[in-house]
């Protein structure tokens, strides 16, 4: 994670260098064989060049590549040359289409890379529901996984306080809860946690189930920065259920 950090930051830099640098340099080769590419082709050689920057997912650079490609491209390769003026209708439209084309491959590109970094958290966030239920000793009393368990929904939710609540009255009620499919109910109505964050005013209940059926609660008091994924929500519940096949399995050994 910190290396794919330092690499983007790194990288940055150089990407904007191109963006700016690199239609002035092209375009001004491409009017030395004017005789041999119309306008036409020289602006297809600029999108190209546009394409290239866009494909690292950096939208600024992407938006300077596409404006500076259409201002070069009007500067050395329409009439009149070396003037930022266009009389040919044809070399116009060729040059709103190189900013237009420009313009749409850099957000479609920056749309992908967001796309493969949500998919890449996700898959990361849901193998770790795997590990993270291996890292609880097999021989571990449930008092152990309990504490074990309440730790990693600390940090995995951002939570100011996490408690369990061995207590077998009705769940729900007023407070929100955590629901099975990672969704935060909050009195019959679905909050949006990725924008607004976890409720804060109450604890969020997240029930523990196993065996017989209901066997605790967790109370996840959330702090006002707690906006936890779906994927980190799901792990959330796998924990607890783990947790409820702990005190389950030990209820049924002391029988």
């Amino acid at each position: 994670m910190g290396q794919n950090l330092t690499t983007s930051w790194s990288r940055g830099p150089i990407v904007l260098v191109a963006a700016l640098a690199g239609p002035p340099a092209v375009a001004a080769v491409l009017a030395t064989l004017r005789d041999s590419f119309s306008a036409a082709d020289a602006g297809l050689v600029l999108v190209l060049l546009v394409v290239a920057v866009a494909a690292t997912g950096n939208r600024l650079a992407g938006g300077l590549a596409a404006l500076s490609a259409g201002v070069w491209f009007d500067f050395f390769l329409t009439q009149p040359y070396h003037r930022f003026t266009i009389e040919d209708r044809q070399d116009i439209e060729t040059t709103v289409l190189l900013l237009l084309v420009g313009t749409l491959v850099t957000e479609l590109s920056v749309w992908g890379h967001r796309q493969q970094v949500a998919a890449n958290r996700q898959a990361g966030y849901l193998a770790g529901i795997q590990d993270a239920a291996e890292s609880l000793a097999d021989d571990a009393s449930p008092t152990e996984v309990i504490d074990q368990v309440r730790g990693q929904l600390t940090r995995m939710l951002r939570l100011r306080d996490c408690r369990f609540d061995f207590g077998r009255g009705v769940v729900g009620g007023d407070h929100p809860q955590l629901l099975r499919n990672g969704l935060v109910e909050v009195q019959g109505a679905i909050c949006d946690v990725e924008h607004l964050g976890l409720p804060i005013s109450q604890d969020i209940e997240l029930p523990v189930r196993g065996g017989d059926g209901h066997q605790g609660l967790f109370l996840l008091s959330a702090s006002p920065d707690s906006r936890p994924s779906i994927a980190q929500r799901l792990m959330a519940v796998a924990l607890a259920e783990r947790v409820g096949a702990a005190l389950a399995g030990y209820q049924a050994g002391s029988k």
